[in-house]
C-alpha cells in the first residue's frame, strides 16, 4: 500500500457487529459497537480479554494469546465461529474465521474464503497493548523479530511474501542438512542452490528492516516522551543483524561445518534481534518495572502510528488491562488523543466500571460499556 502523506485524509475503518460461538469461554454471544469508544468491564476472568482477542483473530486469523488453533476451542466444544462486520471506506466488511477439530482453519471475507490466509494481513490493520506485551522484554530475540515483522507485513505486502519464502526456504535447507547426517552423505551443490535463494531473499528482508528502524525509532521516542512524562532517560531499539558485517552467501560459506554439526542453519536473518536499551544497557536487566511497562506502551503506541502512516489507514487499537500497566491520569491521555481525531476505534478493558467510565466520559466522545 502506498505511503500517507503528511496532510493526506486517513481511511478510517470500525467493527460495528461480532458474534462468537463456542470460542474460548463462551458459548455464544453477540455484541454491537460503538465506532469510537467500547469499555468491556467485569471481573477478572469472565472473558474480557478473550473478546479483544476475537477481534485480533478477526484482523490477523489467529489468536494473540494463543495461535495454536484447537486451544481457542470451547473445552466441550469441536468448533469456534468468529464473525466481524466492519465498516471500511463506508462499505461492509463481513470477516469470518473459523476452524473445526481435524480440518483447516477457514477465513472468510464477504463469503469468499482466502486462498491464502497472508493475503488478509493488513487489510484490517489493529495494534494490541497487553500485559502479554512483556514478553517482548523478557523472552528471546524470536518474541522482537515477530514484532518487527509483524509491524511491517501490515503495510507491506511483498515484505510478508518475502519472508514467507525466506522460512520456506529456510525449513528446506534444514531437512536436507539432517537428511545428509542420517545418510552420511554430502552434496555441496545441492546446497549451495538453497544458499543462493538465502542470500537474495535475505538481503531484501535486511534492507526493509534496516529502513523500519530508521523511520520507527523516532516515533518511539516520541512516544516514550509523552508516555514517561518529559523523561530524560535515554532509551533506545537497534536492529541487530551479522548481515550488517558480512552478506549472507558469505556467513552461509563460513558456518557450513557448524551447520553440518548442528543440522540446521545457524545463520541468517531469522537470527537477528531488536535491542531495547536504557541508558545503554538491557532495559530486561536494567530497568525499573515503570521503565519497562512506559517502554513497551511507547513500543505498541509507535506501532500504531507507524502503520498509520505507512498504510494510510487508521487501526484499530485494542488496550487490554491498561490500567495494570499506566495509572489512571496516563490513560486518560493516552484516550484523549481520540478527540484530536489521532486514533479511531478503541477498545479498552477493565476490571473497575467506574473507573474506566470516569477516564471516557472526560473526552465527550461516544462511548458503550459491556459488562460481562
Amino acid at each position: 500500500m502506498p505511503k500517507a502523506r503528511r496532510g493526506q485524509a486517513y481511511i478510517t475503518m470500525f467493527l460495528k457487529h461480532l458474534s462468537l460461538v463456542n470460542y474460548k469461554n463462551f458459548d455464544s454471544i453477540t455484541l454491537d459497537f460503538d465506532a469510537v469508544i467500547n469499555c468491556l468491564v467485569g471481573d477478572n476472568g469472565v472473558g474480557k480479554t478473550n473478546i479483544l482477542d476475537a477481534i485480533y483473530h478477526l484482523s490477523f486469523g489467529k489468536s494473540y494469546f494463543n495461535p495454536v488453533s484447537t486451544q481457542n476451542i470451547k473445552y466441550d466444544a469441536d468448533f469456534f465461529l468468529v464473525e466481524g462486520e466492519f465498516e471500511k471506506e463506508g462499505k461492509t466488511e463481513k470477516i469470518i474465521c473459523s476452524f473445526k477439530r481435524g480440518l483447516k482453519k477457514v477465513i472468510k471475507r464477504n463469503g469468499k474464503a482466502y486462498e491464502k490466509f497472508s493475503e488478509h494481513i493488513g487489510f484490517l490493520p489493529l495494534v494490541i497493548i497487553s500485559p502479554a506485551d512483556r514478553d517482548l522484554i523478557i523472552e528471546g530475540s524470536e518474541t522482537r523479530r515477530k514484532f518487527m515483522d509483524g509491524v511491517i507485513s501490515q503495510s507491506d505486502k511483498v515484505y510478508l511474501q518475502t519472508l514467507i519464502k525466506y522460512n520456506k526456504v529456510l525449513a528446506q535447507r534444514n531437512s536436507l542438512l539432517k537428511y545428509f547426517t542420517a545418510n552420511h552423505t554430502f552434496d555441496v551443490d545441492a546446497l549451495d542452490i538453497y544458499d543462493q535463494q538465502l542470500h537474495s531473499l535475505g538481503k531484501a528482508i535486511f534492507e526493509k528492516r534496516i529502513a523500519f528502524t530508521q523511520a520507527f525509532t523516532p516515533i518511539f521516542h516520541e512516544q516514550y516522551l509523552h508516555i514517561s512524562n518529559k523523561s530524560k532517560e535515554k532509551i533506545a531499539l537497534t536492529y541487530e543483524s551479522r548481515l550488517a558485517d558480512q552478506p549472507l552467501e558469505l556467513l552461509l560459506k563460513n558456518s557450513l561445518e557448524k551447520d553440518r554439526a548442528l543440522q540446521y542453519t545457524s545463520v541468517g536473518i531469522h537470527k537477528d534481534d531488536l535491542n531495547f536499551t536504557i541508558e545503554g544497557h538491557p532495559i530486561k536487566k536494567f530497568g525499573s518495572q515503570g521503565q519497562q511497562k512506559s517502554f513497551l506502551i511507547a513500543l505498541k503506541l509507535a506501532q500504531f502510528h507507524f502503520i498509520k502512516e505507512q498504510a494510510g489507514t487508521t487501526p484499530i487499537l485494542l488496550l487490554d488491562d491498561i490500567f495494570d500497566k499506566l495509572d489512571e491520569t496516563r490513560v486518560g491521555q493516552i484516550v484523549a488523543l481520540v478527540n484530536n481525531d489521532s486514533f479511531g476505534q478503541l477498545f479498552i478493558s477493565d476490571t473497575h466500571a467506574d473507573r474506566t467510565e470516569k477516564v471516557v466520559k472526560s473526552i465527550r466522545q461516544s462511548y458503550k460499556i459491556f459488562t460481562l
